[in-house]
């Protein structure tokens, strides 16, 4: 499939089915594990034929004890640091954190990054092939956190890591970093989460039941066996506007105020066919995801998010959150309201190496703890001092 799309005569490029990575393409800096058997997964069955992809950063110490797993968040992947280039169509989305001399510093840890199993920048998810050489489209199994935790813990058992100097996430990456801690507390040595919950609340969840019926509804989904479909085939229209969705809740509305207010988008007047320049940024960032991202990769990856529970068969979040060995830094963005304060504060009161909550303060809402690199990076220099 033509990544870039085809133009037809007269017209602009048409989107592709989807945007997923795929062999063949230019591999950048991925690196590939394949797991050794079928893994087992929470909801019942099993997945076989999995495969992580994978990036690192700097050398592990012999005995593996200077690895540093980094979680990504929804529309993320491996590629923390470095520049865009042939096989990663974005610059890395934490460069600022990874690298000689920065908070993740490479001159002394070896910094480990999948891509979530469910993904599609080289893992095993819905637009991968399934054994017997079709892709696995909307016959993807569901997942949760505890599977992919599973997946990643195999890709450290391959990597000679018996435990992590530090699990580090946000968002979506802080529930599976919080899910490491939990379920595999002899194999985290820190952590570090950001703007996460302990569990999905019945209003984010709501938020993505909404984005979830975009892309169903889309006539292009074909229940989720679209990705040969071609350039303009795929279902665009309902990622698009999931991402809309989604991205007002990952910014704060004094940005936005700020940033667009009322104004027109140009020459443009909404009065007669025009846009906001509010709505020309989500339209932005619609297609900028479309052409780098899956839409059943989005959904699978969206469930997962809402069946976040760590105190499932735990007897409930407190008793979880007290497996928690590592010492361990909480913060949240004082702007968040997609992942509010009062849910890592939570998160802080309950694990016992947490003294006390951390606030990013930030204008832009959930994306601060990706756009605020210097309040991050303090973070980490504080849970992993030199």
């Amino acid at each position: 499939m033509n990544k870039t799309g085809t133009r037809p005569p007269g017209g602009v490029p048409l989107l592709p089915a989807s945007g997923a990575w795929q062999p063949g393409d230019p591999p950048g800096r991925r690196r590939l594990h394949d797991l050794a058997g079928p893994l087992p997964l929470e909801a019942g069955g099993e997945l076989p034929g999995v495969r992580l992809s994978y990036e690192t950063w700097g050398r592990p110490a012999p005995d593996g004890s200077n690895a540093v797993l980094v979680a990504h968040a929804l529309t993320g992947d491996s590629h923390v640091a470095g520049p865009k280039e042939p096989g990663h169509p974005t610059a890395g989305w934490w460069d600022g954190l990874v690298g000689p001399g920065r908070a993740l510093d490479t001159d002394r840890f070896f910094v480990v990054a999948p891509n979530v199993l469910g993904g599609c920048q080289g893992s095993t998810g819905p637009s991968s092939y399934a054994p017997g050489g079709r892709r696995w489209g909307g016959a993807f199994p569901f997942l949760t956190q505890r599977d992919q935790v599973a997946a990643e813990a195999s890709l450290a058992d391959a990597l000679g890591i018996g435990r992590w100097a530090a699990v580090v996430g946000g968002s979506m990456g802080g529930m599976r970093a919080l899910e490491w801690a939990v379920s595999r507390p002899e194999r985290v040595g820190a952590l570090l989460l950001l703007a996460s919950p302990a569990a999905a609340s019945a209003e984010q969840i709501g938020w993505a039941a909404v984005q979830l019926h975009a892309i169903r509804s889309d006539p292009n989904w074909r229940g989720g066996d679209y990705h040969d479909a071609g350039p303009g085939g795929g279902p665009a229209a309902g990622l698009g506007l999931a991402r809309r969705l989604a991205h007002v809740t990952y910014r704060s509305e004094a940005e936005l105020s700020a940033r667009f207010g009322r104004a027109a988008q140009g020459a443009e007047h909404p009065w007669r066919g025009g846009r906001y320049a509010v709505e020309s940024y989500l339209d932005h960032h619609a297609e900028t995801l479309v052409r780098r991202f899956d839409a059943a990769s989005y959904v699978v990856l969206t469930e997962a998010m809402n069946a976040h529970d760590v105190g499932r068969g735990r007897g409930g979040t407190p008793a979880a959150l007290r497996r928690v060995t590592a010492p361990a830094l909480v913060a949240g963005v004082d702007s968040d309201r997609l992942y509010p304060l009062h849910q890592q504060a939570e998160l802080a009161a309950g694990i016992p190496g947490a003294d006390r909550l951390r606030v990013v303060e930030s204008p832009y809402g959930h994306d601060g703890f990706l756009i605020e690199v210097e309040q991050v990076a303090a973070l980490v220099r504080e849970l992993l001092p030199g």
